[in-house]
């Protein structure tokens, strides 16, 4: 694929930075046009996408560097060399509910209805990003004989060389522009604050734990298991997603009945 795009003089354009990018920048105009419907100034959404965008780079940074953490510390520089790829989605995520809750709080927002703002931004985010990651090489899957088995063959590339591979970005782009469009049609239709945003995180979780099991690049494993950190903190995420939908749902359900019956 192509690493790199172009070079001018000692600055080099990386295909990977540029497309995750483009997918914050495309998240942030979806965000706003979905905010004005619901009395949302660009400007809150700009600031809240700035600090989103700050804590999603540390968080999935830092997830990634953790678990490959014997090469960081022969290599500590390489942890700034954000162009080479290495990002968890689950980490920065983690990341983002943390630092979002804190700023919802400071600037009494809802947590839910933030949280509903953000998620078709975030998936068809991801979803772009993803391309960057084929790009690059990164994410690579396992060795396959399927037909659609994509064969790196650029010189930069971090995928292995010369040999058909899964191509599990691609996997993980249909996944993301599958849940961005799920998403926006559950925004006209959802009953409760924090649908969408709970949808959101269990349908991405469960698609991300199907594709991991295609990967091939080494993200390092956990307790001598064959887990990876990643599938840990998406399996938590999936867990604690379906236990709040269920229990904000029974909530929403209750508070109705009782509508019912005092009127």
């Amino acid at each position: 694929m192509y690493p790199d795009l172009f070079s001018i003089g000692p600055l080099t354009i990386h295909t990977y930075g540029l497309f995750v990018v483009i997918g914050f920048v495309v998240g942030i105009l979806v965000t706003v046009r979905i905010g004005k419907a619901r009395g949302i100034s660009s400007q809150q959404i700009m600031d809240m996408g700035f600090v989103m965008i700050l804590s999603a780079i540390i968080g999935s940074r830092l997830t990634y560097v953790l678990t490959n953490l014997s090469y960081y510390k022969a290599h500590p520089i390489d942890i700034l060399r954000l162009w080479h790829g290495g990002l968890v989605f689950s980490g920065g995520l983690i990341a983002v509910i943390i630092v979002m809750g804190w700023y919802i709080r400071r600037h009494n927002y809802s947590l839910w209805e933030i949280g509903d703002l953000w998620s078709p931004a975030v998936a068809l985010g991801q979803s772009i990003g993803r391309i960057g990651c084929f790009m690059a090489g990164c994410c690579y899957g396992n060795p396959t004989d399927m037909k659609w088995g994509v064969i790196f063959t650029h010189p930069k590339s971090l995928a292995p060389l010369n040999i058909a591979l899964h191509p599990t970005q691609l996997y993980s782009f249909l996944s993301g522009l599958i849940i961005f469009i799920v998403l926006v049609i559950l925004h006209t239709k959802k009953k409760f604050a924090g649908q969408v945003f709970l949808w959101f995180l269990i349908l991405h979780s469960t698609g991300r734990l199907l594709i991991e099991r295609f990967r091939g690049d080494d993200r390092g494993l956990i307790f001598g298991s064959e887990w990876t950190m990643t599938q840990l903190l998406t399996t938590l995420i999936l867990v604690a997603a379906v236990v709040a939908l269920f229990i904000v749902k029974s909530r929403k359900e209750k508070d109705l009945n009782d509508h019912k019956i005092q009127g």
